[in-house]
């Protein structure tokens, strides 16, 4: 049967595969799919003979590149936060808005008070606009519920959009997101909840693929955060960290004794830091979006992540107080704006990178077995996607061999 076989031809291919120079690109390439996956991919001139007659689309020298890869969202969520956006433009910081009782715990307030289906209805724009931009797969985080029912019912609404939309979504368990309010003068024994009861009811609901928490000052010390990943590690899920965003507790050094599959945001990490990063494979991931709308200073150490041979990943951190971000491509241009990252590293970090903080093999990269996920670009040069602002070239995305 040919009717689950696709072919490609005419292409310009950044396949992102390590195994070649660069973004590994094969000029005037081919690429066949056959059931969701890659069955062939190279220079059109070598496509087998066993693939003429087939359906085909001429791309007329587009651009190829691996579906685009979000690694850290908090897309599901109740309510906004553009109070708190003018707060900060009149001087009030991240730390003071937090402990006047805005920042994460009011979203937690309209999050607990949104059934499943409205959580999922507000995230479907978020997700359409990152959709419209070639991304073909997204991690959702949970953490504004910080009661065991919300937290069921956010990464219940993250795994309905799969039904919704045609996209695959990763959930990660934030449980350790901020300190809810009827906790404020017990948090042990909201960390003992987290760890011994929301964690395992929700993995034994299989509601999560990983585990991640927020080690910061104004969140959660490393103790308690090696509370949550002992759990974790135990029930066999893997884990991932927001770390060093506002001080250097040792986050990103935590996150790599336990292999890690990311630490994000990183603008304190130290040189110790990143080296660990590297020992352990764990990747970097780099969060310009809230460095951007915080208006912070310290930038990630993208010198020191360079030098260890750090794998460094690129996310829009959507979520509706630090980031309220999705644009990808918008993503990419302040990262090479504001933080220096190359052309390479940004594409990269949207596609192999993503992949690999996500712990996916299978997507990230354009080579046999691997699915079919494709963003197709009417553009000259790779360079266009990081350099322009506000202007989506995308031509096609497909998902799994088939036009979505």
């Amino acid at each position: 049967m040919t009717d689950d076989i696709k072919v490609w031809t005419n292409a310009r291919i950044a396949t992102m595969d390590p195994a070649l120079i660069g973004l590994g690109v094969i000029q005037k390439g081919a690429i066949v799919a056959r059931a969701g996956r890659i069955d062939w991919i190279g220079p059109k001139a070598e496509l087998p003979s066993a693939f003429s007659g087939l359906p085909t689309e001429d791309l007329e020298g587009r651009w190829v590149l691996p579906g685009l890869i979000d690694c850290h969202t908090h897309l599901i969520h109740g309510g906004h936060r553009a109070l708190e956006f003018e707060m900060r433009l009149a001087g009030a910081s991240y730390e003071a808005i937090a402990k006047a009782g805005g920042g994460i715990v009011s979203t937690v307030s309209a999050t607990r008070a949104a059934s499943e289906s409205e959580l999922v209805a507000s995230a479907l724009p978020r997700l359409d606009a990152l959709m419209a931009e070639g991304v073909t797969t997204l991690e959702i985080k949970s953490g504004y519920g910080l009661d065991l029912e919300t937290e069921r019912k956010m990464l219940a609404a993250a795994r309905a959009l799969e039904s919704h939309r045609d996209i695959s979504i990763a959930k990660t368990f934030l449980g350790l997101h901020a300190l809810p309010p009827e906790y404020r003068d017990n948090r042990t024994a909201f960390v003992d909840l987290v760890v011994y009861e929301m964690l395992p009811k929700l993995a034994a609901d299989g509601l999560v693929d990983a585990v991640d928490a927020f080690c910061e000052g104004i969140a959660f010390t490393p103790a308690e955060t090696t509370r949550l990943f002992d759990k974790a590690q135990s029930l066999g899920l893997p884990v991932k960290l927001h770390a060093d965003q506002l001080s250097d507790l040792g986050g990103a050094a935590l996150g790599a004794r336990y292999k890690a599959l990311s630490v994000d945001h990183l603008e304190y990490t130290s040189e110790q830091g990143a080296a660990a990063c590297a020992a352990s494979g764990t990747v970097a991931v780099i969060l310009p979006g809230a460095f951007y709308m915080l208006r912070e200073t310290q930038k990630p150490p993208i010198d020191a992540f360079r030098r260890h041979g750090v794998a460094m990943a690129i996310a829009t951190d959507c979520n509706p107080g630090t980031s309220p971000v999705t644009s990808l491509l918008m993503t990419m241009n302040m990262a090479a704006t504001l933080f220096r990252l190359t052309v390479e590293e940004c594409l990269l970090g949207v596609t192999r990178h993503a992949a690999q903080a996500l712990g996916r093999k299978d997507i990230g990269v354009l080579k046999v077995g691997n699915a079919c996920d494709l963003s197709i670009w009417s553009i000259d040069l790779p360079a266009e996607l990081v350099y322009r602002i506000g202007f989506n070239p995308l031509h096609q995305r497909i998902r799994g061999g088939r036009v979505a």
